[in-house]
């Protein structure tokens, strides 16, 4: 999987784990059971839904890509056959 905002990956996670360590802060101290537990499924919420957006993106960028060069052919195949109809040509 490409990183394409490398920066933005690292802001995520430290937000993420900052929100885990005060739910399990919330949790240990036995205040405010719900908000910990409702801490904790946003952010495993969001972390898999922005995972799955992003092998979804790379997925489809390659398909993209496939569907875009599967008709091309390599220049030393081409310059080959090119050469060869010249040659048959000139004799």
């Amino acid at each position: 999987m490409e990183q394409p905002l490398l920066r933005t990956w690292i802001m995520f996670f430290l937000i993420s784990f900052v929100a885990l360590l005060w739910a399990a802060f919330l949790c240990v101290t036995g205040v405010m059971l719900w908000v910990s537990l409702m801490l904790v499924i946003v952010v495993l919420g969001v972390t898999f839904f922005t995972i799955f957006n992003q092998i979804t993106l790379t997925a489809s960028r390659q398909k993209v890509q496939r569907d875009l060069t599967k008709d091309f052919r390599r220049a030393q195949e081409a310059e080959g056959e090119k050469a060869g109809v010249d040659d048959r040509k000139s004799h």
